[in-house]
């Protein structure tokens, strides 16, 4: 999928909204707890009350690993009942030496296909390039993330004077172009975006903090966007989290096209 494709569906929808797909099996309606697959259950619920309201989903590996082998396979039946014109991110932040990136990469985008994975990009170049070897797939790399944490060492100040994840941001786009490299941006710092346009005005930014964690939807659209809007914005909590009841999906298809809406008001 290229940078051209995402806009498109961005532009069709009016949205550049991402729909987290973080499924605690303990947090899901309790009526679902019968269903042979209640992950996938909650899942395709989901899908179906807000594909039209987003060009994304991210589903969170960890929310998946926990369950072992019935959370891949809920995992694997949530990708393949996602429309084919979402973008598709395994929020997985995997990130080793070369040669287990490379598993790691042939695991996400081989045998699962998804489009694009999220890296942490710690331990440097040779962690990061296996998964920019695969044609069409997408790298989406922690630059600033919507953690509280994040200050402990994304902001450290290097010695000419750049905070780190500038740092790594700068060299990241030595290995990717925008066609195949991304970066995740917290929504909780809104004030940064202005900056990191200037350090990258082409690239696509990865928005998680949005909703549950009380990003500025507004502002980092302000300051965030680019020619083809760049954003994905995404919301987990927020929305699939927005009911708990039999009408869970209609609750999350109301928190989903508030959204939209605030989307659609600033694509004008």
């Amino acid at each position: 999928m290229t940078r051209n494709d995402i806009f498109e569906q961005i532009q069709q929808k009016r949205s550049y909204l991402c729909v987290g797909l973080d499924t605690d099996i303990n947090r899901i309606p309790k009526h679902l707890l019968d269903r042979e697959d209640p992950v996938f259950e909650f899942n395709k619920q989901i899908i179906d009350a807000t594909k039209d309201l987003c060009v994304s989903y991210k589903p969170n590996l960890a929310f998946y690993e926990a369950m072992g082998p019935a959370g891949w396979e809920s995992l694997a039946k949530t990708l393949e009942y996602i429309p084919r014109e979402h973008f598709t991110i395994a929020d997985a932040k995997r990130g080793d030496i070369g040669n287990t990136s490379g598993l790691y990469a042939r695991a996400f985008f081989d045998t699962l296909d998804f489009d694009a994975v999220t890296v942490a990009p710690y331990m440097g170049e040779d962690s990061v390039k296996p998964f920019l070897e695969f044609p069409g797939k997408w790298v989406i790399l922690l630059a600033l993330t919507s953690n509280k944490g994040s200050g402990d060492f994304q902001l450290t100040i290097q010695e000419n004077g750049q905070p780190l994840y500038e740092k790594v941001m700068r060299r990241a786009m030595e290995w990717g172009s925008p066609e195949q490299l991304m970066f995740v941006v917290g929504a909780t710092h809104p004030q940064k975006f202005e900056e990191i346009r200037r350090i990258a005005p082409e690239h696509f930014l990865l928005v998680p903090g949005v909703g549950a964690q009380g990003g500025d939807l507004e502002g980092l659209s302000r300051y965030g966007k680019n020619d083809l809007v760049g954003l994905l914005v995404n919301s987990s909590r927020g929305i699939i989290y927005a009911g708990d009841g039999p009408d869970f999906a209609a609750q999350a298809r109301a928190a989903a096209e508030k959204v939209q809406q605030q989307m659609a008001a600033v694509l004008g």
